[in-house]
């Protein structure tokens, strides 16, 4: 644990280092772009956060795979370097769309491109715990992996909207994650807890602790496309590396449900992305429009609307991440009754916390 805590902390330093100097530089030519009509700042702010979180991301790499107790993460340095150069790639693709405002088919072309270096190099899902399953076709994991990727990337940045928001998320959802993913390396490999997705996790949570500073309520800095992408595709990654982990054979059915775990959880952490995402795409399809066209209906421009104020709207993002998140983790630890307590009881502490402006408003009504 803390050969992990140390990349953390190297990650951390490195991005909010990185940041201090790309807000300075951002500032000093004018780096950033005009005001939006769905922008809900209200002073030019710089976009180009993603590029330190890029470096404190590859810096940590680097250092880690200098240490002795990563030497079995970078015994196939294939796929680090595959993960090296998506990751670079697509901090390049949203730079350019921060800067410019590329168009929407080339934007989500470059994803595609990026999720399939690292299909192409063997970072995929290699098995399913259904019955001692393994995905037999290079052809159906490729696709599969590909897709999963871009649709990621793309629901964390569809959510990129608020001071703290993305980087809040990740942050809660990937500590969730790394915990899993340290414990699943206990179980599968007693004698060496060191595996990938683990590392990639701790460097993740580095580099939103060293981001978030500088993109707290209110911001002085965003993250931008570059950012957003960049962490959507960790996300992806660490949990397609730990696919890998799981012998399918070996998985009973009392165990399904923790085997999932790999493939569930990401989806569960982003569960309100996800679902801005897709309630997105509806919308501007049935209005005629690009399915990436901007607007200011996503679910945190509607939280502000129902009467949340900025920091709230955060908030009812952190409270649903941290309550799905963790009854997945759960699952580890305690019986399937008191998992669905847990779940039931947060869920509706969540849902009371995202309606209470409402109620509020509706006693004030009755008492006058």
């Amino acid at each position: 644990m803390r050969a992990y805590l140390l990349i953390m902390l190297i990650s951390a330093v490195v991005s909010f280092i990185g940041t201090f100097a790309t807000l300075k530089i951002s500032h000093r030519y004018k780096l950033y772009p005009q005001i939006r009509a769905r922008d809900v700042h209200t002073r030019p702010t710089p976009r180009l956060g993603g590029i330190a979180m890029f470096v404190g991301f590859a810096v940590a790499l680097i250092f880690a795979g200098s240490l002795g107790w990563f030497r079995s993460v970078f015994s196939d340095p294939i796929h680090i370097l595959a993960i090296l150069a998506a990751a670079a790639l697509i901090t390049v693709i949203g730079f350019l769309d921060d800067l410019y405002d590329l168009d929407w088919s080339l934007k989500l072309a470059g994803q595609f491109v990026v999720a399939g270096i690292l299909a192409w190099q063997g970072v995929q899902i290699v098995s399913l715990p259904i019955g001692g399953l393994t995905i037999g076709s290079f052809g159906i994991s490729f696709i599969v992996t590909v897709f999963l990727t871009v649709l990621v990337m793309n629901a964390v940045n569809f959510i990129d909207g608020l001071d703290g928001l993305v980087a809040g998320v990740v942050l809660i959802g990937t500590l969730v994650f790394f915990t899993y993913s340290y414990l699943l390396a206990q179980q599968t490999s007693p004698s060496n807890y060191f595996n990938l997705a683990s590392l990639i996790s701790a460097i993740v949570i580095g580099m939103c602790l060293g981001f978030l500073p500088f993109n707290w309520h209110r911001a002085k800095i965003f993250m931008g496309d570059s950012g957003a992408m960049l962490l959507g595709l960790l996300m992806a990654t660490s949990a397609l590396t730990v696919t890998g982990q799981i012998d399918p054979q070996q998985v009973n059915r009392g165990e399904l449900v923790p085997a999932f775990i790999p493939l569930i959880l990401p989806l569960a952490i982003l569960v309100l992305p996800l679902l801005d995402f897709g309630l997105a795409v509806f919308r501007r399809l049935r209005a005629g429009k690009s399915p990436f066209a901007a607007d200011r209906q996503h679910i945190h421009h509607r939280l502000q609307d129902f009467g949340h104020s900025h920091l709230g709207s955060v908030l009812v993002f952190y409270i649903w991440t941290a309550v799905i998140s963790l009854s997945c983790l759960l699952v580890f630890f305690l019986e399937a009754w008191a998992v669905a307590l847990f779940f039931i009881v947060g869920i509706a502490g969540a849902l009371l916390y995202t309606v209470w402006p409402v109620l509020k408003r509706r006693v004030n009504v009755e008492s006058n």
